[in-house]
């Protein structure tokens, strides 16, 4: 008989071996929102969970329940297939650890197949993530990486990331760079994502003695950042990054790649359009549409994103603050890494 066991119980069993954890829910819900780590065996597709429903809603349980067992009947040899594809321990879960992880373990039970069920499925998952932002806790000391945009700040936290140095890459949890641009070529997280993956960078290093991460504004895309971790970040020790324009124009252009999608970059532009002076505002739409991206960006940067970083730099005292003035973001890296050292030294 399958075993139920509530969130505690499955993270120890996580930390203990190698342990799967199976959405059992429909692709649009796993796409939604699940559990960092899982996979999606769904009982139901999207259309067949949305029929479903609407009998549930409409006519009956009862006649939810037998159409939900007629569909899923038809599925079950390729169902139990791709669970015997798995050579790891199991446990399953659905929304809030009703019926559809309980017939999936059940199946699975009688087909010789042992899997856990998540009590309270991925609803005790949410309720412990909020618990756990709520506390408000976030020990280590905070490095924010700033700069004009096109610096390079997300490139030279992976490198740290890659060097083994502790990073928080807020943009990358949530999808989206923080700009008007910010979501071309990107997925743009939603709130219960993004609360998930911060969890799991808090947990990871909350014993280390500081993190780093980038400059940013308390909405990034789709999100919030609570407001406990955005203060820690104002409070941080702030690193100013200043690249000639013409590095940051390259930068900008590998990082965005702007004729793979002239569309959207041009619709996005628009939104802004208003607040540039109008003559430039012009010569920027114009040279997005002839794709003369470089003279664009330049113009985009000189008049519409320079200024408002100009202006956040004064709001940091000059004891929490360090600029550095640097060609190339090898360079700055290098800079870096002589002011964040093990133990943390802002002095």
């Amino acid at each position: 008989m399958f075993e139920n066991i509530a969130l505690q119980d499955l993270f120890d069993l996580q930390a203990k071996e190698k342990h799967t954890l199976i959405d059992v829910r429909s692709p649009k819900e796993f796409q939604e929102t699940t559990i960092p780590g899982s996979i999606n065996i769904p009982i139901f597709t999207n259309e067949e969970r949305a029929e479903v429903g609407t009998l549930y809603k409409k006519v009956s349980k009862e006649a939810a329940k037998k159409r939900g067992l007629e569909i899923f009947s038809k599925k079950l040899p390729d169902f139990i297939d791709s669970f015997k594809q798995i050579d790891t321990s199991m446990t399953v879960f659905c929304w809030r650890g009703g019926m559809r992880s309980k017939t999936a373990a059940t199946v699975l039970d009688l087909m010789g197949i042992h899997v856990n069920r998540l009590e309270g499925g991925i609803r005790s998952y949410r309720k412990w993530v909020i618990h756990v932002l709520g506390k408000q806790d976030f020990r280590p000391e905070l490095f924010v990486l700033n700069g004009y945009t096109g610096t390079g700040k997300t490139a030279l936290l992976k490198k740290l990331k890659q060097n083994g140095y502790p990073v928080m890459d807020l943009e990358g949890m949530a999808g989206h760079r923080g700009s008007i641009f910010g979501h071309i070529g990107r997925e743009p997280s939603n709130q219960k994502n993004f609360d998930s993956a911060l969890v799991q960078t808090i947990l990871r290093y909350q014993d280390e003695p500081f993190v780093l991460t980038e400059g940013e504004s308390k909405r990034i895309g789709k999100v919030l950042l609570p407001d406990f971790l955005y203060q820690k970040k104002e409070a941080g020790f702030q690193i100013f990054i200043n690249l000639p324009l013409n590095e940051r124009i390259k930068i900008i252009l590998d990082d965005y790649q702007p004729w793979s999608d002239p569309e959207t970059f041009l619709e996005a532009f628009r939104i802004i359009k208003k607040h540039i002076h109008t003559p430039v505002a012009k010569q920027i739409d114009k040279d997005l549409q002839n794709e003369n991206y470089p003279n664009a960006i330049g113009l985009l940067l000189k008049y519409y994103y320079d200024p408002r970083y100009e202006y956040a730099i004064g709001n940091y005292p000059d004891d929490k603050k360090w600029l550095i003035d640097v060609n190339h973001i090898d360079e700055a890296y290098e800079k870096i890494l002589q002011r964040v050292k093990y133990p943390v030294s802002t002095s």
